[in-house]
């Protein structure tokens, strides 16, 4: 699949990333109503004028970009939750968040980003993480490593000795037995911390910034890219049973990231309380 895209189409997948962003998200950074942000599902859980009209541009043109692939994007699947199913069909998959950290967006904070990812029968072949107000583009294309603004990245190991940096999910986001499991990872050795954007703490592992990740939920839009760039920089995953986590299957939860396999073990077993 990703052998027919040639540099060239990789190329305008970045352009239409690019193109979306400046045209209805930019724009409207620090520049929100209040009409133009709304609850989902709480007072937590937000979306803007800006998450919805990113998500249509960008369907029309990646969809162009590649014909007959389907799109999942979050707010395609919260108005029509069958949507998600696009993942376990034939066709290739766009996964689109056009805003991860919607909250820091609302809220002026420039640590938010756009998220695509192509993938076909549950691999995911190629990621752009675009994150406009820090001016960084990471991309990965499977077997062929990640980038960011072009330059070549490597996760590396944590330092011996050191506590391990873990982001976790946000307990804003977290049930009650969620909140339980996570806190098996307040021990010795480990400093946790609640997670940003997701894409943007997967970009830190990747780079080695950040250690590890633990998260409860699912969404593939929220993992997808975030979890080949980190693969194509050396690190590892896998769920509490054991097995990588794939964006066509139900997973078991929560699952771990890690600079390098061994993190990403230890990370697992706590969570498992192991």
């Amino acid at each position: 699949m990703i052998d027919d895209f040639s540099a060239q189409d990789l190329s305008a997948v970045e352009e239409a990333v690019r193109e979306a962003v400046a045209v209805e998200i930019m724009p409207r950074f620090r520049q929100l109503a209040a009409h133009e942000v709304d609850q989902k599902s709480g007072p937590h859980d937000l979306v803007t004028i800006a998450d919805r009209l990113a998500e249509e541009h960008l369907t029309a043109s990646l969809t162009k970009l590649l014909p007959g692939s389907a799109v999942v994007g979050e707010e395609a699947v919260h108005a029509d939750p069958h949507v998600y199913g696009a993942l376990r069909g034939d066709a290739p998959v766009w996964i689109v968040d056009p805003v991860d950290g919607t909250r820091q967006f609302v809220n002026g904070d420039p640590a938010f980003c756009t998220l695509v990812a192509l993938a076909h029968h549950g691999e995911i072949l190629a990621s752009w993480t675009f994150a406009p107000a820090l001016d960084e583009l990471a991309t990965a294309v499977r077997g062929e490593g990640a980038y960011v603004n072009g330059e070549r990245i490597h996760a590396g190991s944590p330092r011996p000795g050191e506590a391990l940096r873990v982001a976790m999910a946000h307990p804003l986001y977290t049930s009650e037995e969620d909140k339980w499991t996570l806190a098996r990872l307040d021990v010795p050795g480990v400093a946790a911390r609640p997670c940003g954007s997701a894409g943007l703490e997967y970009l830190k592992v990747a780079r080695g910034e950040m250690d590890g990740l633990a998260f409860t939920w699912p969404s593939a839009w929220d993992h997808a890219a975030g979890l080949l760039l980190v693969a194509e920089a050396g690190g590892a995953q896998s769920t509490v049973d054991g097995v990588p986590f794939r964006v066509d299957r139900d997973n078991a939860l929560p699952f771990a990231v890690g600079r390098d396999e061994a993190t990403a073990v230890r990370i697992r077993e706590l969570l498992r309380g192991a």
